[in-house]
């Protein structure tokens, strides 16, 4: 399996269960941006924890492992849990879904991606994955979050509405960050 297969089979849970959810992390800066290479897919998921026990049945072993107190517990405390694929040692971050002005407009202005081998499955904007992106390396300082910021906006640039970027990041105080990709681009 592959992160994009692994994206269209956790899509089609949520879609099946009626979660709403979107892709983010990497795997999304890849497909706005420059390729690289990760083995995880992050997906936000609004999950009720009475729906957890159902989530957890649709990825059964051995082919796949999942936690269902570590998804309980994710759905009750709004933090993350992990559904891994044996076999190839994938593993989807399930980051639960926070009530929040943000994260309400990241799930609003979600993009409906077409993936190669047929499926499909909702990505996060790229404006959302770069704020997300910008908050990574604000907290934790991995070059490869501007790699990846680079690639979108390089790729990506025409399409970007900056005018919401630029608003979020002021919100989101990543001012620094976002200043420091535009020096890196040349951007005024």
């Amino acid at each position: 399996m592959r992160p994009l297969e692994l994206a269209t089979t956790v899509a089609n849970v949520c879609e099946r269960l009626k979660l709403p959810y979107f892709v983010t992390g990497s795997v999304a800066s890849t497909y706005y941006g420059e390729y690289r290479t990760t083995l995880d897919v992050d997906f936000v998921v609004e999950l009720p924890s009475w729906l957890v026990g159902k989530l957890c049945e649709a990825f059964p072993p051995p082919e796949w492992y999942v936690s269902s107190e570590a998804a309980m517990e994710a759905a009750q405390t709004a933090r993350m849990f992990n559904i891994v694929h044996v076999p190839s040692g994938l593993k989807a971050d399930i980051m639960i879904f926070r009530d929040t002005p943000y994260n309400d407009s990241r799930l609003h202005r979600r993009r409906l991606v077409e993936l190669p081998g047929g499926g499909s499955a909702y990505f996060a904007a790229p404006e959302d994955v770069i704020l997300k992106k910008l908050e990574a390396f604000r907290d934790g300082g991995s070059d490869k979050h501007l790699r990846d910021i680079t690639g979108i906006v390089r790729v990506s640039g025409d399409e970007l509405d900056y005018s919401y970027l630029e608003g979020w990041v002021l919100r989101n105080s990543v001012q620094h960050e976002w200043q420091a990709i535009k020096s890196r681009l040349g951007m005024a």
